[in-house]
């Protein structure tokens, strides 16, 4: 087993404490003045539509493109607008999501505050779909203007790439192409103790770690990246001392992908850097408010709307058979919170076995009116609820028995981390195919992974996608459901 380095024999382990914060924005001046000319598109075209049809720019649209600036810089900068995406698709999908939450304020205001009589409609629809169109040529114009820029006059900054393993790889390719990037990646270097081959003849292999020194006066080196894979990650410390009276930068890429992640991110804490390696999107403090909030105010909104429906389904499972109109039974939910999740009893009376059984095709427990709305997941409306009491969501991985929760848990790998969300009425196994009986381990193998999929990509886009699929693929009848 290999030494690792001691912290006393290194002259820097002692320093003072770090006042500076370590993640810091990176807002350059080309990302400012394309905010500023957003906002003149906004003034210029609400100015111009009130003109238009008033004779003048009354004081309620001089107030609103007062409020609407301030909403915009808040809200563009939270959601992280003028992020350097890699695709422009990308970045106008973030433009519209943020311009969709600045008018639904907007609209919410104006509602509480019993104004929105004041305003034209054909004014405020011509101003809202006018300034995004405005405003994302604008990002597409600017977006192409520095990839041109970039290209052909920007100084680029000499890099290498320690490491030969598959992050170093993913690292070089993503460097090639993200246009906001000014480094050139010259090639890699193999650590002598690395057992991975390079396998990218584009980027060629320089040498291994010894001959660093040579390549960096070689080739004029400015910027290593430390990709090391995770059993080396001990000589980081040696690179960043042999390297530290260089002329060059030194960053080091952690390999947190050796880990099966789940909603991982980055922050800070007086200076040290935290990785979020699993973290549950229920703590995410605004978008997990957002969640709450769409989970009672749709779940309420469907309980009214459909309520007639609702009556009639209750009335014909008395009428089918003996026994309660709504079948309780306890399921693991969020953290492993017990609760009790409701659905229309679609089965006659009978023992329950010490693990539940799955229902089956022509299984003889089900009653004639069950596998209708089994068949229809009518039987699952209930269950808005459980959205509406919070103990359930309506999106997020199915709740199963506690019994196949027990069963499944030592056979199919990160099976009891589908609980770090509140489960759902739906969910993205449930549009993907993977509804109903699961008739052997490999199909509850991928149920999981599209849950464990959801809660790494969480959003409310996310959420309202799934919601509008769901009903597709029920009439598709994509799944098991009997």
């Amino acid at each position: 087993m290999k030494d690792h380095p001691m912290s006393e024999s290194n002259p820097f382990a002692t320093q003072r404490p770090r006042n500076k914060r370590l993640l810091q924005n990176h807002d350059t001046l080309a990302q400012w003045i394309q905010h500023i000319l957003n906002l003149l598109v906004v003034g210029v075209t609400l100015c111009a539509f009130a003109y238009w049809r008033d004779g003048e720019i009354g004081q309620q649209y001089r107030t609103m493109l007062a409020f609407a600036i301030l909403l915009m810089t808040i809200t563009y900068h939270i959601m992280g607008v003028f992020r350097r995406f890699d695709r422009l698709e990308g970045a106008i999908q973030h433009l519209a999501r943020a311009w969709g939450v600045v008018i639904i304020i907007l609209a919410w205001t104006a509602f509480l505050t019993r104004t929105s009589e004041e305003y034209s409609r054909q004014v405020i629809v011509y101003w809202v779909l006018t300034a995004f169109i405005g405003q994302a040529l604008l990002l597409t114009i600017t977006y192409n203007w520095f990839k041109l820029y970039r290209r052909k006059y920007q100084q680029r900054i000499p890099a290498v790439i320690l490491g030969t393993g598959n992050l170093a790889l993913h690292l070089a390719k993503s460097i090639k192409k993200n246009i906001w990037l000014n480094d050139t990646i010259v090639g890699v270097v193999r650590h002598k103790d690395e057992t991975s081959e390079w396998n990218a003849p584009e980027i060629p292999l320089l040498g291994d770690n010894q001959d660093l020194r040579t390549i960096i006066k070689k080739y004029g080196i400015r910027r290593i990246y430390v990709a090391l894979p995770l059993p080396l990650t001990y000589q980081v410390k040696n690179v960043h001392d042999q390297m530290f009276d260089e002329n060059l930068d030194l960053v080091w890429a952690p390999d947190i992908f050796e880990f099966q992640l789940l909603n991982h991110s980055v922050r800070e804490v007086a200076g040290i850097p935290l990785l979020n390696l699993n973290e549950t999107p229920l703590m995410a403090g605004g978008p997990a408010f957002v969640k709450l909030l769409m989970d009672k105010v749709i779940s309420l909104a469907l309980i009214i709307l459909l309520s007639p429906l609702l009556l009639v389904i209750a009335l014909a499972v008395k009428l089918s058979s003996p026994g309660p109109i709504i079948f309780k039974q306890q399921r693991d939910g969020w953290d492993g919170k017990k609760f009790n999740v409701y659905k229309f009893r679609s089965m006659y009376i009978h023992e329950e076995k010490e693990i539940v059984e799955q229902a089956k095709k022509d299984d003889r427990r089900i009653t004639p009116v069950g596998r209708f709305i089994r068949r229809t997941s009518l039987d699952e409306l209930p269950q808005l609820f459980n959205a509406l009491e919070g103990s359930m969501s309506l999106v997020g991985p199915r709740p199963h028995a506690v019994s196949h929760n027990v069963y499944y848990s030592d056979k199919v790998k990160a099976y009891l981390a589908r609980h770090r969300i509140k489960p759902g009425i739906t969910g993205l196994a449930q549009i993907s195919g993977y509804r109903g009986e699961t008739e052997n381990i490999e199909d509850m193998r991928k149920r999981v992974e599209y849950d464990l999929e959801y809660i790494s990509n969480w959003s409310p886009m996310l959420d309202l996608k799934i919601l509008f699929l769901t009903p597709i693929r029920l009439i598709s009848k994509r799944g098991n459901a009997y």
